[in-house]
C-alpha cells in the first residue's frame, strides 16, 4: 500500500491516488472534531496525516487538489446554528514538532524580516478546548462565534453568556473589540459533569474536550448554562484601535479589562528560553487541572507580525510545538491491588488525572510486581533498574490507543522518604496466600470461590455479552445482588432461582425495592428465562476457566458437541493431565539442578522419570491427546480445563448450573461457503451489523473468528477507527476489506 512509502519513492498517479485518500480522511477527522465533537482519531494521527499531505503536495506541486486539506480550516458551520462572519478570519497554527523545527521557525522569521537581530516570542500552553471569538461594541458582548471553517463559525452568543469567565460588559475597552480565545472544562469539573451525566442516563464524554465543544454548541442555553465551562483569552480579531504594541502587553491589557488569561503566558528572548518555557510547561501539564497538548510561540512584536502576515491557512509569526504523542507525565498517588476472577492479583497505578492521547487517565495497569521493581518476566533490568513508587512522577503512555500503562520514572523528582512498593503475599479482599507458581509471573489468590473478589468477577463475566448475555444483569446488578442478603447471588446457579425465591419471599418483592420497579423485574425475568436454553461454547466460555477463551470454548464445543462428552474426555484424561503437570516441575527442577552444577540439563530423561512414576494408561493417554490436538487446544489450556472439573467445589457450582440449563450442540459448521475455513477478524466500527452479528454470521459459514492479527489470520474486516490491527495486518501482508466488501464476498450485499 502507498499510504507507508516515502513520498519520494511514490509515482504521480500513486501521489495522485493517496493525495485524494489523505484529502477524504483529513475532512472526515475534521467534520468529527468540529462539529460532531466526537473525534475518531488521535491528535497525533491526525497531524501525521497532515504532515503526509503537504509532503506529497510539496513533491508533486502540480498534483495538489482544489479540496487540499492544506488550504481548509476546520469544517463547516452546522445546519442547528446560525452563521457569522469573521471580519477578520479566525486560522490555525503550523506545528513544530520538536527542537529543531523550533529553531527553523525562528531561522524562517528572521530570514523574512531580513535581519540577525535576536527576536522576542511570547509562550502560552495551548489549550486543548473549542475556540471561541467574542465581539464587543461600545464595551457590550453583542455576538459570540465558533471558529468554524476559519471564514464563517457559528453563532452560539447566547451560550457564550452563560459562561462565567466571559464578560458581558467591559470599561475602557475600544469601541469594537473582537477577543479570541479558548473554552474548556477543567479535570475536576469534567469528572463531576460525567459522574451526574451517568447518574441520570445521560451521556457521558470522553475527554473534556468533547465535554466543552459539545456543551458549547447546544441548541439550548438552558443546558449550557449547567455546564461548568471556562474560558481563556489569548488572541484578538477586528479592533477599532490596537490594544497594545506587543504580543505580551495586549495580553496584559485583557487581564486588565476581566477576562482571563493563562498564567504561564511570558515573554522569551529567543529559541533557547522558548525551548526552555515548553520544558517547564511540559513537566506542570498533569497538575494543571486542564488539557494541553503543547505550547504556541508568537512574535511579540505587533508591527513584526503585520510585516510577516499570513500564509494561506496560517500566520507566519506563530507556531505550535506540540507535545509528544500519547505520552505525558503526572504523579502517582497510590498503588491499588486489583483481584480477577483467576485469581490475579493486579498492580494499578492511581494517577494525578492527566489527558493522554485524547482520553483523561486516573488509572494505568503496572503490569506485575516484577516491572515494578525494574524487572522483567526473566529477571532482567528495565527502565535502567528504577523501581516506582508512591509519590513518583511517572510517564504514561496508551498502549494500542486503549490501555494506559506506566512507562518511566522521573529520579529527579523522587519524594525524600518514598520507600520502594512491597507487593502483598495476602488476598487484600479474603486475606488468603497469594502465591507465585514456577515461571508464572503473577501472584493469585488461593481464596477460589470463598474470595469475593473473584466470585464477582466471574459472576460479571458469566453474564457478559459473549457468554450468558443477560439483559437487565450487569455489573451494578451482579454486585447488587452478591452483597444483597434477601436475594444473594453468589454463583452462577443463583442466578435461575432468582424469580422463584422472589415470588416465595412474602415480605420484600425485588419489584419494591429502590433501582427496580415492576417492568424491569418482569424483563428480567424473562431475559433469565430465556438464556436456560443455551449454546454449549457459550456455557464452556462464561464457566470463566483460566486459559479458555472464546475461540477456545468454541473449538471444544465443536468438538465434544455435548457437555457431558466433554467432561467425560476431561475425566477420563485426568491421570495424563497430572503426568505432563509432573513432567513439566520435573524439567524446571533439572534445569536449575543443572545451572546450579554448572552441568548440562538432562530434560528429557526427567520428563520420562516423572511420567513414567505415574504409569499413565492408554485410555488416559489417548483422551488427554485428542483434547490438546484440538484446534488452538494445547496442554496449558487443557491443564487449566482438567482442574477445574477436578476441583470438588468447582465441580460442585458447576453442576448445579447445568442441572438450570438446556445445552444445545453448536450448529454444523458450512464448508462450501466462500469463507469457509478461513480465519478472520472484525475492527473497527461496523455499520451495517453488530460486531456480534457479524461474528455470528462468519462463523455460520465456516469462518473461525479470531479476536487479533496473526500470522494466521486470512482476512481482516475494517470499518471507520480501524487502528492497530489494520497497521498489524498491513505489516504481515493479511489481506483487508471494508465491510461492503465483507458483504458482497459473503453474498449479503
Amino acid at each position: 500500500m502507498t499510504g507507508d512509502r516515502d513520498p519520494a519513492a511514490l509515482t504521480e498517479a500513486e501521489a495522485r491516488d493517496e493525495l485524494a485518500r489523505l484529502a477524504a480522511e483529513i475532512a472526515a477527522a475534521n467534520q468529527a472534531y468540529h462539529m460532531l465533537d466526537a473525534p475518531e482519531i488521535s491528535d497525533a494521527d491526525y497531524d501525521a496525516l497532515k504532515r503526509r499531505n503537504a509532503e506529497i503536495e510539496a513533491r508533486f506541486p502540480h498534483l495538489k487538489r482544489a479540496d487540499s486539506p492544506s488550504d481548509q480550516v476546520g469544517a463547516p458551520v452546522s445546519d442547528g446554528f446560525g452563521q457569522i462572519r469573521h471580519e477578520v478570519r479566525m486560522l490555525s497554527l503550523a506545528n513544530a514538532f520538536d527542537d529543531a523545527e523550533v529553531a527553523d521557525f525562528d531561522g524562517r522569521v528572521r530570514s523574512f524580516l531580513g535581519t540577525e537581530a535576536r527576536i522576542a516570542y511570547v509562550a502560552e500552553p495551548k489549550i486543548d478546548g473549542l475556540s471561541l471569538s467574542l465581539r464587543y461594541e461600545g464595551g457590550v458582548l453583542v455576538q459570540a462565534a465558533t471558529r468554524g471553517d476559519g471564514e464563517v463559525g457559528e453563532n452560539v452568543t447566547e451560550n457564550a453568556l452563560t459562561i462565567a469567565d466571559i464578560p458581558r460588559r467591559v470599561a475602557g475597552a475600544p469601541a469594537v473589540m473582537e477577543v479570541r480565545g479558548e473554552v474548556y472544562m477543567s479535570h475536576a469539573d469534567f469528572a463531576a459533569l460525567n459522574a451526574r451525566q451517568a447518574a441520570s442516563g445521560g451521556k457521558v464524554f470522553a475527554n473534556p474536550r468533547n465535554a466543552a465543544a459539545g456543551s458549547l454548541r447546544q441548541l439550548d442555553a438552558g443546558i449550557t448554562a449547567t455546564r461548568p465551562l471556562r474560558f481563556f483569552a489569548y488572541a484578538w480579531g477586528a479592533l477599532s484601535e490596537p490594544l497594545a504594541g506587543s504580543q505580551f502587553a495586549a495580553i496584559a491589557r485583557l487581564k486588565a479589562l476581566g477576562f482571563q488569561v493563562n498564567p504561564l503566558t511570558v515573554l522569551c528572548a529567543g529559541p533557547e528560553e522558548m525551548l526552555a518555557q515548553y520544558r517547564r510547561i511540559e513537566a506542570m501539564r498533569a497538575s494543571l487541572g486542564y488539557d494541553i497538548d503543547g505550547v504556541v510561540y508568537k512574535v511579540d512584536d505587533l508591527s513584526l507580525q503585520a510585516r510577516l502576515g499570513f500564509r494561506s491557512t496560517t500566520p507566519r509569526w506563530a507556531i505550535a510545538h506540540k507535545f509528544p504523542a500519547e505520552l505525558a507525565w503526572t504523579r502517582l498517588e497510590a498503588i491499588d491491588i486489583q483481584v480477577g476472577r483467576t485469581g490475579a492479583l493486579s498492580p494499578v497505578a492511581r494517577l494525578a488525572p492527566v489527558t493522554v492521547g485524547g482520553v483523561v487517565v486516573s488509572n494505568a495497569t503496572l503490569h506485575n510486581e516484577d516491572y515494578i521493581a525494574g524487572r522483567d518476566s526473566r529477571g532482567e533490568v528495565i527502565r535502567g533498574g528504577k523501581d516506582i513508587r508512591v509519590g513518583d512522577w511517572v510517564q504514561v503512555y496508551r498502549a494500542g490507543d486503549v490501555i494506559p500503562k506506566v512507562a518511566d520514572v522521573d529520579m529527579s523528582r523522587r519524594p525524600e522518604g518514598a520507600v520502594p512498593y512491597v507487593f502483598p503475599h495476602l488476598c487484600p479482599e479474603c486475606g488468603s496466600a497469594a502465591v507465585r507458581e514456577e515461571g508464572d509471573s503473577v501472584r493469585r489468590c488461593t481464596g477460589g470461590l470463598i474470595c469475593p473478589a473473584q466470585a464477582v468477577e466471574r459472576l460479571v463475566h458469566f453474564v457478559s455479552r459473549s457468554a450468558f448475555d443477560i439483559e437487565g444483569l450487569g455489573r451494578k446488578q451482579v454486585e447488587m445482588f452478591f452483597a444483597d442478603d434477601i436475594l444473594p447471588v453468589r454463583e452462577p446457579a443463583d442466578i435461575f432461582t432468582l424469580e422463584a425465591r422472589d415470588a416465595a419471599n412474602p415480605l420484600q418483592k425485588l419489584k419494591n425495592r429502590d433501582g427496580f420497579g415492576e417492568k424491569s423485574v418482569t424483563n428480567l425475568w424473562a431475559a433469565i428465562r430465556e438464556r436456560r436454553r443455551i449454546g454449549l461454547a457459550r456455557v464452556i466460555f462464561a464457566l470463566g476457566m483460566r486459559h479458555v477463551g472464546e475461540v477456545a470454548a468454541q473449538d471444544l464445543a465443536r468438538h465434544y458437541l455435548t457437555w457431558d462428552a466433554l467432561v467425560a474426555a476431561v475425566d477420563l484424561a485426568r491421570p495424563a493431565a497430572l503426568a505432563h503437570r509432573a513432567a513439566d516441575e520435573a524439567e524446571l527442577e533439572e534445569r536449575a539442578a543443572a545451572v546450579a552444577e554448572g552441568r548440562r540439563a538432562r530434560v528429557k530423561e526427567a520428563r520420562d522419570r516423572a511420567v513414567a512414576s505415574l504409569a499413565v494408561p492408554e485410555e488416559a493417554a489417548a483422551a488427554w491427546r485428542e483434547l490438546i490436538t484440538g484446534d488452538g487446544i494445547g496442554p496449558v489450556l487443557a491443564l487449566s480445563l482438567s482442574d477445574t472439573l477436578a476441583n470438588p467445589e468447582e465441580r460442585a457450582s458447576i453442576a448445579r448450573l447445568v442441572a438450570h440449563l438446556d445445552i444445545q450442540p453448536p450448529e454444523a459448521r458450512a464448508t462450501e461457503s466462500p469463507v469457509a475455513g478461513l480465519t478472520v477478524v472484525f475492527t473497527g466500527t461496523l455499520e451495517k451489523m453488530t460486531r456480534a452479528e457479524a461474528k455470528a454470521r462468519a462463523e455460520a459459514l465456516g469462518a473461525k473468528v479470531a479476536g487479533s492479527v496473526s500470522a494466521k489470520t486470512d482476512l481482516l474486516v475494517a470499518g471507520p477507527g480501524a487502528g492497530s490491527k489494520a497497521k498489524e495486518a498491513e505489516r504481515l501482508g493479511v489481506k483487508m476489506i471494508d465491510e461492503d466488501g465483507w458483504l458482497a464476498l459473503i453474498g449479503d450485499a
